[in-house]
């Protein structure tokens, strides 16, 4: 293995001191033209890299922000991150994405992981229903913000998107279109969205003067396509078949939807579907999906803004508040549900 380039190795090529040498990376202004170039030509003949991890640990300050989300299989998540390595690009930064898979024990490992970088702060979307790993992250005085969840009993910052309005969104839609029988393919009970998506489909029921029996959940342990396919067999089996099923992400939805193709059931007219988040695929589904658009690289881009106004410089006049921000969701109507009846 070849033995890595040191500071002191170009140093001594060159004739010079350490300090020299790194006056010449960081003060270039200060070292005359000659020693300049002879430390220059020794960094390109030896190849030298500086170690900018020991550079920012010298000077207390990360250039890294971490993110980690539930699942970056899912397109919604990489639209949060793409929106939150614009904002961090813009700002001179790099984005450290981790995924926990919905797990809390790989959550509570990468955000130790985070601790031994000493990033500069991180963008976390939990997983951990409890909030230990929260808690024992806080105790690092790392800032972070919470992704997709509302900072309820905290003082950090929060980024989200208001899942009961969006819940209700859906199942009005639904309503509205004369369905009275419907089901709900959810996903782990310990995420608040999941919970919160179905508080709003429940709102929208009774409203419409339904009561809870009008709603049958049908949960999953995970959400993916997989599990939407598991929860669409399960639906056929049913005796009493509902008309129309909301789903708690679009990767559910997709899912739903392949089994019933599978099964020969009309998508409409058979079933109408319903998804959640507006991913990519959601309009270029074999049927054109439904969906509850959230604002993914809006979510993303706001986090880190927040992120870096509290990791910044404040001065009294401009001292950084955490704020909780909440989203509003859309729904973006297509052919799953749009069925005469």
């Amino acid at each position: 293995m070849a033995q890595s380039v040191g500071i002191k190795d170009v140093a001594r090529a060159a004739g010079v001191s350490v300090g020299t040498v790194s006056n010449v990376i960081n003060r270039p202004d200060t070292v005359a033209s000659e020693t300049r170039a002879r430390v220059l030509s020794a960094i390109d003949r030896l190849g030298y890299v500086r170690s900018e991890s020991a550079r920012q640990l010298r000077a207390g300050r990360s250039r890294i922000m971490g993110l980690l989300v539930l699942d970056m299989g899912n397109p919604f998540f990489v639209d949060v991150a793409r929106g939150a390595e614009r904002a961090a690009r813009e700002a001179g930064l790099g984005v450290m994405v981790c995924n926990s898979a919905q797990s809390p024990g790989e959550e509570a490992e990468y955000l130790s992981l985070f601790v031994e970088q000493r990033v500069r702060g991180v963008l976390l979307t939990p997983a951990d229903a409890t909030g230990r790993n929260i808690e024992a992250f806080r105790r690092h005085g790392i800032p972070f913000v919470l992704v997709d969840r509302v900072a309820e009993g905290t003082t950090e910052c929060s980024v989200s998107v208001d899942d009961v309005a969006g819940g209700a969104l859906a199942v009005r839609h639904l309503i509205d279109a004369g369905h009275r029988s419907l089901a709900y393919v959810s996903g782990p009970s310990g995420l608040n969205q999941v919970r919160d998506r179905r508080t709003g489909a429940l709102n929208a029921l009774a409203e419409a003067g339904l009561g809870p029996e009008a709603l049958r959940e049908l949960p999953t342990e995970r959400l993916d396509v997989a599990a939407g396919r598991d929860a669409g067999a399960r639906l056929l089996g049913l005796a009493d078949r509902p008309t129309a099923v909301f789903c708690a992400n679009d990767l559910l939805a997709l899912g739903v939807l392949q089994a019933m193709f599978a099964a020969g059931v009309d998508v409409p007219d058979d079933l109408a579907i319903v998804g959640y988040d507006d991913i990519e695929f959601a309009a270029a589904a074999a049927v054109p999906l439904t969906s509850v658009r959230q604002p993914a690289v809006t979510l993303g881009a706001l986090a880190a803004q927040m992120l870096l106004e509290e990791t910044g410089t404040p001065t009294p006049a401009k001292a950084h508040r955490h704020r909780r921000v909440v989203l509003q969701p859309e729904l973006v109507v297509r052919r799953s549900s749009l069925a005469a009846r």
